[in-house]
């Protein structure tokens, strides 16, 4: 049992390593697995702190190699400006993951990935307003930075469904193939 709890983390864990790890490919503006690997682990890890922690460590890991091998930023950066408010939708999409996808489906899956896009084009969209002398803190400022970001949107809603499919995927097709990855089923 406890062999099989170990493998299952293990197999989940590096599903979200190397999806986080894909970043590093070239890919279209916001084509992205960070809002998959959030909805992933919550659905998948049987610990809530392994699903807060895995997804959100994988996602900075991957964040420090990007900054400071892939653009070489002349200071080592930690965390870049603005990072909580991306992070907070990848903590949002979490904790939203706990609840619609207790019980994985692939109408469930495409519901939350549909959601979570829409949840980090308001909520990042939001944090450039405010952080950006670029618009003027009004709504008209506000409507203007929306707009300039749906062209960006479209990267972020495919890249949540194609992650998403591709993460929820290949572990169905692991646990039909692979017994020990399976969760036994709790008796009441």
């Amino acid at each position: 049992m406890k062999q099989t709890i170990t493998l299952r983390f293990g197999i989940i864990a590096l599903l979200i390593i190397i999806a986080a790890l894909s970043r590093i490919l070239p890919h279209p503006y916001n084509f992205t697995p960070l809002m998959a690997i959030s909805l992933f682990g919550a659905a998948h890890f049987s610990n809530k702190w392994q699903a807060l922690l895995i997804p959100l460590l994988a996602t900075w890991l991957s964040d420090l190699f990007i900054n400071n091998v892939i653009y070489q930023s002349p200071d080592f950066i930690w965390f870049y400006e603005g990072f909580y408010w991306q992070y907070s939708t990848y903590f949002m999409a979490i904790i939203l993951g706990f609840f619609m996808l207790n019980k994985v489906t692939v109408s469930r899956v495409i519901g939350s990935s549909l959601l979570t896009a829409c949840l980090f084009f308001a909520v990042s969209n939001f944090g450039v307003w405010i952080g950006s002398p670029m618009y003027s803190q009004d709504v008209n400022g506000l409507l203007a930075c929306y707009t300039a970001g749906i062209p960006f949107f479209g990267g972020t809603l495919l890249g949540n469904l194609f992650y998403s499919g591709v993460l929820f995927g290949v572990f169905h097709v692991l646990q039909h193939r692979w017994d020990a990855i399976k969760l036994p089923l709790q008796s009441n």
